[in-house]
């Protein structure tokens, strides 16, 4: 009997300890992972943080066609015009997320998880990285143009020997 009430209140402390640790140090926040898409479009201004899609999770276990053909997103992050009014009406994540198929919306931390101030993006996109972002075009005296922080000053590169075409025969 002592023994048991002993191994209760060590039990009882253990959690204790461990409520208060994580109380004290701070529950970390959820972080978008590669391929999840943030969707921004109208949480900040809401003052809400942004919706984080686990895009991944959601693609193995089922195939594209189910969210964007039967249920209509856009292949493109921002390009649906996705609100709470409409998922609660069962169009786009409401139509799975309505609390028979799969928990409903009063959870709003489960989606409204992101880092607030994050665009509407794919997260670790490689095309975000890809991206080409232009430089500002200034004029250089005597022609040509010189793009912000380029080495060359407006020259352009010469194409290398294997690029060019041997006299009398034609480009692939």
């Amino acid at each position: 009997m002592k023994q048991r009430i002993r191994l209760t209140a060590g039990l009882i402390m253990y959690t204790a300890m461990a409520v208060w640790m994580l109380l004290s140090v701070g529950i970390p926040e959820a972080q978008a992972e590669y391929g999840d898409v943030v969707i921004n479009n109208y949480a900040d201004k809401a003052g809400m943080r942004p919706a984080v899609f686990p895009h991944w999770f959601h693609r193995i276990r089922f195939a594209c066609k189910v969210c964007h053909a039967d249920l209509g997103f856009k292949f493109k992050a921002g390009g649906n015009e996705i609100t709470m009014a409409k998922i609660i009406d069962g169009q786009f994540c409401g139509a799975c997320h309505n609390g028979e198929i799969a928990w409903s919306v009063e959870n709003c931390n489960m989606c409204h998880s992101g880092i607030p101030g994050t665009p509407t993006q794919i997260h670790n996109s490689t095309q975000t990285g890809l991206v080409y972002t232009p430089k500002a075009v200034t004029p250089v005296p005597g022609g040509g143009n010189v793009s912000a922080g380029s080495p060359d000053q407006g020259t352009q590169p010469k194409p290398s020997a294997s690029s060019e075409a041997a006299p009398g025969k034609k480009r692939r």
